[in-house]
Order: structure tokens, then C-alpha cells, then sequence
């Protein structure tokens, strides 16, 4: 197996664990020690124990998420994920929106670094917006806020 496959295997069992189908113990099998993932909320505990917290608070066994289509590309210690992605959402706020539980398609790309074959680094970048519309988010009240 050349570099390139290594570090989509490494890739894939991370998206195993992100669609809820992946045993949480391979976080630390697979990730550095020093994991760096910015796609974490800023107020969420960084690296491993962040990205821990948030795969177990997604809960994916309830509320799955799954590619439709997906496209993998790796070169040297680079990979990108990116296609559309569909998921249920529970119901309740996410990024000052309220919503209703639903399922939602949108487009979503993530980008990691590999050192060795393990993920170092982790970005996602998903359309939002496209959320907000197919589950008709309304804005959370200041009210609701406090």
C-alpha cells in the first residue's frame, strides 16, 4: 500500500466514525496525539478529547449521517473528502438557528493533514446555509438566549 492509500485508509475509518458506524476507541489508533481539529466549536475542548466529546454527543446511532456521494483525493500528506452528505438532525439551535428535528442533504468538504499515516490535522467546510432552508431554522430569539 503506497502513502496516498494509507492516508485515505486513515481517512475513511475517521469517516466510519463520523457516520457513527466505527468504534470511538480507534480515535487514538488513528489521529496524532496532537490532533489539531478546527472544526470544533471554539468553546469545545481541543484535539482528541474535543473530537471525542463530539462524535459521542452527535450520537450517530440516532441520528445518522452518510455520504450520497463522496470523492476522496490524496496526494503526499494532504487528503480531501468532499461531495454531499445527508443527515438527521435531532431538532434544537446550532449557529443561533432553531430547528426542527428533519433530514438534510448539503455539500461538505474535509481536509486533513496525515503525519505517518495518522490524522493530524482536521477542517470541515459544509454549506450551512442549505441546512437552515431544507429544516426551516428560525433565528433564536434573544428571549431564548438567556
Amino acid at each position: 500500500m503506497d502513502n496516498n492509500d494509507r492516508n485515505k485508509a486513515a481517512v475513511a475509518r475517521m469517516d466510519e466514525l463520523a457516520n457513527g458506524t466505527g468504534d470511538i476507541a480507534w480515535l487514538d489508533e488513528i489521529c496524532t496525539p496532537d490532533l489539531v481539529n478546527h472544526a470544533l466549536k471554539k468553546d469545545a475542548a481541543p484535539g482528541l478529547e474535543g473530537t471525542r466529546n463530539f462524535l459521542l454527543k452527535a450520537q450517530r446511532d440516532k441520528h445518522p449521517a452518510r455520504w450520497i456521494e463522496s470523492r476522496i483525493v490524496a496526494e503526499n500528506d494532504l487528503v480531501v473528502q468532499f461531495g454531499m452528505r445527508e443527515q438527521v438532525w435531532p431538532g434544537g439551535p446550532f449557529r443561533g438557528y432553531d430547528f426542527p428535528a428533519g433530514t438534510f442533504r448539503r455539500e461538505t468538504a474535509f481536509a486533513y493533514r496525515l503525519v505517518n499515516g495518522r490524522i493530524g490535522e482536521r477542517w470541515a467546510i459544509r454549506d450551512d446555509l442549505a441546512m437552515v432552508l431544507q429544516l426551516g431554522g428560525r433565528p433564536v430569539s434573544e428571549a431564548s438566549r438567556r
